[in-house]
């Protein structure tokens, strides 16, 4: 009897002991914060993909046009049999298909040459005015990728399909051929100078971290420098340039605007003008299971990137014996190879904002002599017999509260996700060791993997109807910050976590000891210390939600319009001055943004 008792005592003291640790457990503020995230996190990305999955088996009301058999709210296979494995399959699925692979190797391959051969002469050469060269080769993935697009038009176009021919034919009086004006050749040239910048931030960094002495042993050796080049300096920077190719492959395949501006012309289609051709055209469950095939596609290269990179034993290049680095003499060469860089600098950043100024202030298309320059697609008072009598996008009250809307979007939104990234990256540095934190940190990486037009595919799949007491956000200014603050989570985490791993334990615990609640330690501790190192993560938001469209395309209504969704909307009614036009004033408003924040948080100065 005294055994038992005991042994229920036992049970009882381990049980309460149980309860005590949990109940410590879940009073730690980075665990509170946490799991308050997770179902955060849960709302914003788990939940719509969930819905969007199960909306592919279920039958549409706008089926009934497409199947006799269709029951609005049954089970069926229907729509996976119809892109699969149909007679339309090749249309919908494969083609589009084997059109985005192979739009994403050529950028890639293009981009990666590009950006490799400016960062080896920015960090290893002796080449001049290596400052600029490093500032302008950020320039182009500041701006919207569709820029390059629509120069390319004002250029290239010719009039057996748009009507109106561009600036190589009015000047030569050669037409260009459809493949030049149209299609996967100017989709792969301009997103090839949009996305170079990639390789070139990865690869000049990982060149500036090589002791060039690995590389004078090889000239001690005998080797020349195209030997020692491709034996001794890519090998080392071989992971930087793995990510940098998949990085920008996955970009690609997932781009929306560029592949509709230059593809749509002669049908040229990719799998995100495909799903934004099937849900625009009421077959929504069909357009889902491309965004699924687009999200398997990006998470396989991804996982095959960590495989690729994981079976290299090692790529050490720095150790403790010091370090040098010594610059290669271009000699002679030195001035031919400037002019060379100052050419992709001038075609990447300079060429494409003149060409697109020059579209806004011709008044007919396809005229651009001195006779026919005017500023009235900028400041015209409207009423017109032009583009419908409406005024100038500087006079226009529409055009105006549209940069309202895409100005107040982007800075709630990274407002909005920069503080989330700092809330998540305390969370995951506090808690690094321990599962709920590191499944955080795992969470807010999965948009990274959904293309911009299969998140907003996820995103109209959900949040056209009412979810419990949640009302429908389908049309609302809320429903565009949630999905771009979701989307760009991968990036303000990374800089919370960046931010919180130079803030040092000891200043919180020293508080803590001083009696001040968690609440007060957070705020007058960690936030003031973290806010500036974050702001990179408050500038790439702003940056990314202004030139956003692939992400809010579907998702936009006439109160909600952005400047970027209106550029397609003007580009589809072929206003190319107006869309031109707007495109300049995004391009203005996000240097301008970028400017502003950095001199608010003063990150420019030096303490």
């Amino acid at each position: 009897m005294k055994s038992q008792k005991a042994n229920g005592a036992a049970v009882s003291y381990s049980l309460q002991a149980r309860i005590g640790r949990a109940r410590n457990y879940l009073r730690q503020p980075h665990i509170v914060m946490s799991i308050v995230l997770l179902l955060i996190l849960t709302f914003l990305v788990i939940i719509p993909v969930v819905k969007m999955f199960y909306t592919t088996f279920v039958w549409q009301m706008e089926d009934t046009r497409l199947s006799r058999a269709a029951e609005p709210g049954s089970f069926t296979l229907f729509h996976w049999k119809r892109v699969f494995a149909s007679v339309l399959s090749d249309t919908m699925l494969w083609i589009p298909l084997k059109n985005s692979i192979l739009t994403g190797l050529g950028v890639s391959f293009f981009a990666l040459l590009i950006g490799i051969f400016l960062a080896w002469l920015v960090a290893r050469s002796d080449i001049p005015y290596r400052k600029f060269i490093a500032a302008a080769a950020v320039i182009p993935y500041m701006v919207p990728s569709y820029i390059h697009a629509l120069s390319w038009l004002t250029l290239f176009k010719n009039e057996r399909v748009g009507g109106v021919s561009g600036i190589f034919q009015y000047l030569t009086g050669i037409v260009p051929p459809d493949w030049v004006s149209y299609g996967i050749f100017p989709i792969i040239i301009t997103l090839s100078l949009h996305y170079f910048p990639y390789s070139f931030l990865l690869v000049s960094a990982a060149l500036t971290s090589i002791d060039s002495r690995l590389e004078e042993s090889g000239e001690i050796l005998g080797a020349s420098r195209g030997y020692i080049l491709r034996r001794i300096t890519l090998p080392l920077v071989m992971p930087a340039i793995l990510s940098s190719f998949i990085l920008t492959f996955s970009r690609t395949i997932g781009i929306f605007g560029t592949p509709y501006f230059l593809g749509s012309p002669v049908r040229f289609f990719t799998l995100p003008t495909q799903i934004y051709s099937s849900i625009n055209n009421r077959n929504s469950a069909s357009g889902f299971i491309l965004a699924f095939v687009l999200i398997g596609i990006s998470s396989f290269i991804i996982y095959l990137n960590q495989r690729m990179v994981g079976e290299r034993k090692s790529f050490v290049t720095i150790g403790g014996k010091g370090f040098v680095v010594t610059r290669t003499p271009l000699g002679k060469y030195k001035y031919y190879i400037l002019l060379i860089v100052f050419f992709i600098i001038l075609i990447s950043v300079v060429l494409p904002i003149l060409l697109l100024t020059v579209e806004t202030v011709s008044l007919y298309p396809g005229n651009y002599s001195f006779k026919n320059l005017t500023l009235l697609f900028w400041f015209g008072k409207g009423g017109t017999t032009f583009a419908e009598g409406e005024a100038g996008i500087l006079r226009n009250p529409a055009i105006l509260q549209t940069a309202w809307n895409s100005i107040k979007l982007a800075v709630v939104s990274s407002v909005f996700a920069g503080f989330l990234g700092i809330f998540i990256g305390y969370a995951v540095v506090k808690g690094r060791r321990e599962r709920l934190p590191r499944l955080l940190e795992q969470i807010s990486f999965l948009p990274y993997l959904v293309p911009g037009i299969a998140f907003g595919a996820l995103y109209l799949a959900l949040f056209t109807q009412r979810i419990g007491p949640i009302p429908a956000l389908y049309g609302t200014f809320t429903l565009l910050v949630l999905i771009n603050a979701a989307k760009e989570l991968p990036f303000s985490s990374r800089a919370g976590v960046t931010s919180m791993l130079q803030i040092g334990a000891e200043l919180e615990e020293a508080s803590e000891i001083a009696g001040a609640r968690w609440g007060k330690r957070f705020r007058k501790i960690i936030l003031p210390l973290s806010i500036r190192s974050a702001v990179s993560g408050f500038i790439l938001v702003f940056i990314t939600v202004m030139r956003e469209l692939a992400l809010v395309i579907l998702l936009v209504t006439p109160k909600t319009r952005t400047l970027t969704t209106m550029t397609f909307r003007y580009q589809e009614q072929g206003y190319a001055q107006f869309s031109s036009a707007i495109s300049l004033l995004v391009v203005i408003i996000i240097f301008a943004g970028s400017y502003i924040a950095k001199r608010i948080t003063k990150t420019g100065e030096k303490d």
